[in-house]
């Protein structure tokens, strides 16, 4: 791929999305009072010193670290993944962007809040999906699109 790591742009623009969407949550919503967006959908702020649906979150504060770490080696596996596409990856290009951006965001909010900012919640009557924010958001997005690309890839014949 000529340039691959102009992807780097679409990384850069999560963490400034996430970022800002966290600051404006954090000095818009009470801690853990939500607010209601649709029946199914609240803007609550929490705090995750875990990680996905606060793994860890209860212990010491050693995870802060270990979740760091992984974040600083994640961006720089996947960003030289990036470094090695062939032309027309685009779906891997963007997949692998998204992934380093969502990453970015949350290893930010680690490393200077010492926990990760959620606020948006969506429910079932009284059963909650765990909270998550943009980053995640990102993560998740380019883990399905690192899905595809296996499966598409899967499917094309062997030379």
């Amino acid at each position: 791929m000529r340039r691959p790591l102009r992807w780097l742009w679409l990384s850069l623009l999560v963490v400034v999305l996430d970022l800002g969407s966290k600051a404006l949550a954090s000095s818009l919503l009470i801690y853990g009072q939500p607010v209601e967006v649709l029946p199914v959908f609240n803007l609550t702020l929490l705090h995750n010193t875990g990680a996905a649906f606060s793994f860890l979150a209860t212990h010491d504060g050693w995870q802060r670290w270990l979740f760091a770490l992984l974040a600083v080696g994640a961006s720089i596996g996947l960003s030289i993944w990036l470094t090695r596409l062939k032309r027309g990856e685009v779906l891997l290009a963007g997949s692998l962007a998204l992934i380093i951006g969502g990453a970015l965001g949350n290893l930010y909010d680690r490393l200077v809040h010492g926990y990760v900012v959620d606020f948006f919640s969506f429910h079932w009557e009284s059963s909650y999906f765990p909270a998550f924010n943009l980053a995640d958001t990102a993560i998740t997005l380019g883990a399905i699109g690192l899905i595809l690309e296996t499966l598409r890839d899967a499917r094309r014949p062997k030379a």
